[in-house]
């Protein structure tokens, strides 16, 4: 950081955000302002039901909440600065800001790209292994594989952050985006970027693409087998792995459109981010609670919750004189 602060003469950073019309604005804050609300809200429902009910302590719900836990911290990264950008004329972010919120902005969705792989591998075993499937995906290796998503997340980002503190910022400073990410910040630098971004998309972009493929691969073959061998079970099975499915593709479509086209700029690239960051970390959990019948346990578990608040209230109040 300090080499590179010698190399670079920009201090902040000008975030243009999504409009410049101040009736809209504050209209696009309401909105998202409620989205941002219903993440927390649904995924943080998630997130307690499974903690506090036992039915629920199975290696799907353990990875359907750190899920959940990513969802709501990838949200928190961004959305409060393009929130606080909507109600101010001026949305200025610091040089280092700016990197901070890069580096965790990568290494929460790297994290997230590694847990879906987990949940399709859990599936996979749930599937074709389903005598030893408590064995072999016991809490030791759910633990071990989530540990693992988050250091690969962690590498990731790493290699994003090293791109950009390498490159000299003398000029311009003005991001045309709500928030500070790789390939809008390259394009500011004082120098050649050709390579950096070829760097950046094999990183990023052909990351996304190579395990995206292994995903649809792997679902494939889970669907093919739940197809030959029609039980109840295995109908709940489809349900959660077309909901997997789901937000998968809601995850990685829209992040390879980003990351694996570098030297342009897309008509459609702020919608498209605000689909990757705010909109989907709202959907998953509406998601899987809508289309998979076995998430009905959540609901369940949340009316025992509450219903044993209840009723213990209610003993105290008729205890207590």
């Amino acid at each position: 950081m300090e080499q590179q602060n010698l190399n670079t003469t920009v201090t902040e950073f000008v975030l243009l955000g999504l409009t410049q019309n101040r009736g809209l604005q504050y209209f696009l804050f309401v909105v998202f302002f409620i989205v941002y609300i219903t993440t927390w809200l649904g995924n943080f429902t998630i997130i307690i039901a499974v903690i506090t009910d036992y039915q629920l302590h199975t290696p799907m719900y353990f990875l359907l909440a750190n899920l959940a836990f990513l969802d709501v911290s990838d949200s928190s990264v961004n959305a409060p600065k393009l929130l606080s950008g909507l109600l101010s004329q001026c949305n200025i972010i610091s040089f280092n800001e700016c990197l901070l919120q890069m580096f965790f902005f990568h290494l929460i969705g790297a994290a997230m790209m590694f847990c879906l792989v987990i949940m399709a591998l859990d599936r996979y075993v749930a599937i074709y292994k389903p005598l030893q499937y408590l064995t072999i995906m016991n809490r030791g290796m759910c633990v071990g594989l989530m540990t693992g998503a988050w250091l690969g997340g962690f590498a990731h980002s790493i290699v994003q952050i090293e791109l950009i503190i390498q490159l000299p910022f003398c000029g311009p400073n003005v991001l045309d985006n709500f928030y500070c990410d790789v390939p809008q910040v390259i394009k500011l630098a004082c120098t050649d970027t050709y390579l950096v971004e070829i760097l950046m998309v094999s990183n990023g972009g052909l990351l996304l693409i190579i395990v995206f493929i292994i995903l649809l691969t792997s679902y494939t073959i889970i669907l093919v087998k739940i197809k030959t061998h029609v039980t109840e079970g295995n109908r709940k099975a489809l349900a959660t792995c077309g909901a997997q499915i789901t937000v998968v593709s809601l995850i990685f479509i829209p992040g390879i459109v980003i990351y694996a086209q570098p030297f342009k700029k897309l008509p459609m690239g702020k919608m498209v981010s605000v689909l990757y960051t705010l909109v989907t970390p709202m959907l998953n959990p509406m998601i899987y609670t809508l289309r998979n019948t076995e998430m009905k346990k959540i609901q369940a578990a949340l009316r025992r919750l509450v219903g044993g608040r209840l009723f213990t209230m209610n003993m105290k109040s008729i205890v207590l004189p």
